[in-house]
């Protein structure tokens, strides 16, 4: 059978066969991953399903179907709006900082009716796609070509600028290092990378002097040294050293935790709440969690290697690498080894956006295995 009647042959495959081919070990993994959120929400809120563990659950619930509908899509849809979704969110990232409301001291929200919507969440996955259909049309030889990377460079730099001026320096970070690292994926010279790497240490000194603001840089200097004001800026993190100390090998049991029920931990349904899954599960409850999230990561490094079409190879990288990203930057920042970022960690801390942007990356990614077998023509070709 030739390629292009296979692709027409897929075209008309039932839903019901799309939805067999779905990787459910992988559903069921998220869907545990999950469940250890909804109990440390219901331990944080002091064993009650408000504020935070029940409405958990409802988007948890939607984004699965979410998930589950996305995987179904045809893979050249979502290439054929890659682009027209990556403008609607820098546009939303644009009227954040016209009419956007203002929370714990950053404009971050878009007031859409009852709902918050926070514009950098879906930009980390209009990112991917629209990265994924540029690479997808030149070879790997034409990418470290100045005029080529030009495109790319110019896709990541304009929402990382405005989510910068939120100001949210980790999410604009994670948008730079996970854009340059797809573009690295892609076939990046080393050269390139090597003078960014260079460029970056000479401008971390401008950086620290004209770009950061004062509490970013009281960010580091707490990480640097704790005990300068372990009452103050260092007490995010010295509490959640104790709560992630205090658990030990088998923890204190659920329900049982004192730092957050006791509200020692600050933030402790978002930034913090891996420090009481520690306290309450111990040591082994967090290498579970943490060993599920790798297996998570190794099915999609192995969805992306079994695609056969270039853009599927790199969105399910992309996604799996932001996973990836926000897991270990959320881990190292509880655990203080590198400054509080405000970065959540994926399926398990609270957020309505977050989650289903989390939701929707899943579903690109499930997408990419139930149409591995799908060719994607190159824009560029004209097929």
């Amino acid at each position: 059978m030739t390629v292009r009647a296979f692709d027409a042959t897929y075209r008309s495959v039932p839903l019901t066969h799309k939805l067999v081919d779905v990787q459910w070990t992988l559903v069921v993994l998220i869907v545990l991953i999950a469940c250890f959120g909804f109990a440390a929400l219901f331990s944080a809120a002091g064993g009650s399903m408000s504020p935070w563990a029940a409405p958990q659950m409802a988007r948890f619930g939607i984004g699965l179907i979410l998930l589950l509908t996305i995987a179904c899509v045809d893979l050249r849809v979502w290439m054929n709006i890659a682009y027209p979704a990556y403008a609607v969110a820098l546009l939303l990232l644009v009227a954040v900082e016209l009419m956007g409301r203002i929370g714990m001291g950053a404009q971050r929200w878009l007031e859409l009716g009852p709902l918050a919507l926070q514009p950098s969440e879906p930009m980390k996955i209009t990112l991917i796609l629209a990265l994924a259909r540029y690479l997808h049309g030149i070879g790997p030889d034409d990418i470290s070509r100045p005029l080529r990377l030009f495109v790319p460079l110019l896709m990541i730099i304009a929402p990382a600028v405005l989510v910068l001026m939120q100001p949210n320096l980790g999410t604009a970070t994670l948008l730079v290092v996970g854009g340059a690292m797809l573009l690295f994926l892609a076939g990046l010279s080393w050269k390139w990378i090597t003078s960014a790497a260079i460029a970056l240490a000479i401008a971390v000194p401008s950086a620290w002097q004209f770009l950061l603001h004062d509490y970013q840089k009281q960010r580091v200097l707490t990480f640097l040294n704790p005990d300068t004001d372990a009452l103050g800026a260092g007490w995010n993190i010295t509490q959640a050293k104790i709560a992630l100390g205090s658990g030990g090998l088998l923890g204190k049991g659920f329900l049982a935790g004192t730092q957050s029920r006791l509200n020692f931990l600050p933030e402790k349904q978002t930034d913090f709440i891996i420090a009481i899954i520690g306290e309450e599960f111990g040591f082994l409850g967090l290498m579970l969690l943490l060993g599920m999230f790798a297996a998570v990561i190794w099915n999609g490094v192995n969805i992306s290697f079994q695609a056969r079409s270039h853009f599927g190879r790199l969105v399910a990288m992309g996604v799996t690498l932001n996973l990836f990203l926000y897991i270990m930057i959320n881990g190292l920042m509880v655990m203080g080894l590198i400054p509080v970022v405000g970065i959540p960690m994926p399926l398990v801390s609270y957020g309505g956006t977050a989650m289903m942007t989390v939701m929707i990356g899943f579903g690109l990614l499930m997408c990419v295995h139930v149409h591995r077998q799908v060719t994607v023509p190159s824009p560029s070709s004209g097929i």
